[in-house]
C-alpha cells in the first residue's frame, strides 16, 4: 500500500481487483462514521491522476460521484427543476429529453461531457428536427446542467457554450381554407359553443385565451367618453366591440400581469354572436330561476 500526499490529503493506492483503488480520508460524517473519496483504475499512475481531479474538484466544491452522469443530472431536473410548470408543459419536457437528450449523452459521466459530445451530438439530430425542437431539446440539457451545477455537482456548465444548430424546416401551416371556416360556422350555429367558434376564427386567438374569457373581458367603445367600458356596464347598443386578451394561462389557473394584456376589437360578425350569447345565457338564468321558485313553492308545507 502506499501513501502520497494530494495537497492537503493524505490518500493511499493499493491493488484491488485487476488494478488499483486509491482512496482519500475526508474525516469523519455526522453520523459519526469515516468518510472516503475512491477512485479505480489499472495502474498506479491513472488512479494518482484520478485522485489530484477529485481534490481539485473537492476545493472548488464540487460534490459529484464519478458515476454521476448526464442521465442522471436531466432526471434529477426532472423531479426536481420542474416545480410550477403546467402538467403539459412537464410532459413535453420528459419525452424531449427521454427521447432525445438521455439516449444521445445519458451514459457520459457529467464531469467528463465537453462541449464537443455537445456539438456532434446536435449536429447529428440537425438533420431529422426542426430548428424549434433543437433548441427546445438544447434547452432541456442546459437547464438540467444549470441545476447540476447550482447543486456543486458540476464546475461548468458546457451546454451554454454551444450554438444550437439550424434543423430541417418546419411543418408548413395548416390554415382553414375560407370555404372550411364557413362550414364551421355554419355547423356551430346550434351549438352552445357557437360564439366561443366564431371568436376564434375571427380573432386568431389561442384556445387557452378564449377558455379565460369572461363578460368584463367583453367591451364596448364609448365615444362621449372615448374608452371603453365592459358590456355588463355598457351594454351591447353600440358600434364597436373588443375583447381583453391575457397571453397565456399559468398553473393553478393564474393570467398573467395585467401589462401583458392586449385589446383585440371585434369584427360585427363576433360581435353579434357575444350579444346572442348573452341574451342566450340571460334566457337559461330566468328559466333555472323559476324553475327553482316552483320547486322551492311546492315543497312549501301548506
Amino acid at each position: 500500500m502506499a501513501k502520497i500526499l494530494i495537497g492537503k490529503y493524505e490518500a493511499t493506492i493499493y491493488p484491488e481487483g485487476e488494478g488499483y483503488t486509491g482512496a482519500i480520508s475526508l474525516g469523519f460524517g455526522p453520523d459519526g462514521r469515516r468518510q472516503r473519496l475512491k477512485r479505480k483504475a489499472k495502474t498506479k499512475t491513472a488512479v494518482k491522476d484520478k485522485l489530484i481531479k477529485a481534490v481539485k474538484d473537492l476545493e472548488a466544491g464540487v460534490i459529484a460521484s464519478e458515476t454521476y452522469t448526464v442521465r442522471d443530472a436531466v432526471n434529477d431536473w426532472l423531479s426536481k427543476g420542474l416545480k410550477g410548470r403546467s402538467e403539459n408543459t412537464v410532459t413535453k419536457l420528459r419525452i424531449l429529453a427521454e427521447t432525445h437528450v438521455i439516449p444521445g449523452l445519458g451514459k457520459i459521466k457529467l464531469q467528463q461531457l465537453r462541449a464537443d459530445h455537445v456539438d456532434e451530438w446536435l449536429d447529428r439530430l440537425a438533420g431529422k428536427l426542426a430548428t424549434t425542437t433543437l433548441r427546445e431539446i438544447h434547452g432541456v440539457l442546459k437547464q438540467a446542467i444549470r441545476q447540476a451545477q447550482a447543486r456543486d455537482m458540476v464546475l461548468r456548465n458546457v451546454a451554454e457554450l454551444v450554438t444550437t444548430p439550424k434543423g430541417t424546416d418546419g411543418r408548413p401551416s395548416r390554415a382553414l381554407t375560407r370555404q372550411q371556416a364557413e362550414e364551421v360556422l355554419k355547423t356551430a350555429e346550434s351549438s352552445e359553443l357557437h360564439a366561443y367558434v366564431v371568436i376564434s376564427l375571427t380573432t386568431g386567438i389561442r384556445t387557452e385565451e378564449g377558455r379565460a374569457l369572461r363578460w368584463d373581458h367583453v367591451v364596448a367603445w364609448i365615444p362621449s367618453l372615448k374608452a371603453w367600458h365592459p358590456v355588463t356596464e355598457a351594454g351591447f347598443k353600440h358600434k364597436r366591440f373588443a375583447i381583453y386578451v391575457w397571453r397565456a394561462d399559468r398553473e393553478g389557473g393564474d393570467t398573467k400581469t395585467r401589462k401583458s394584456r392586449r385589446t383585440l376589437e371585434l369584427p360585427k360578425l363576433a360581435a353579434e354572436s357575444l350579444r346572442q350569447h348573452h341574451i342566450s345565457q340571460a334566457a337559461q338564468k330566468l328559466k333555472a330561476g323559476q324553475a327553482l321558485a316552483s320547486c322551492v313553492t311546492r315543497s312549501s308545507p301548506s
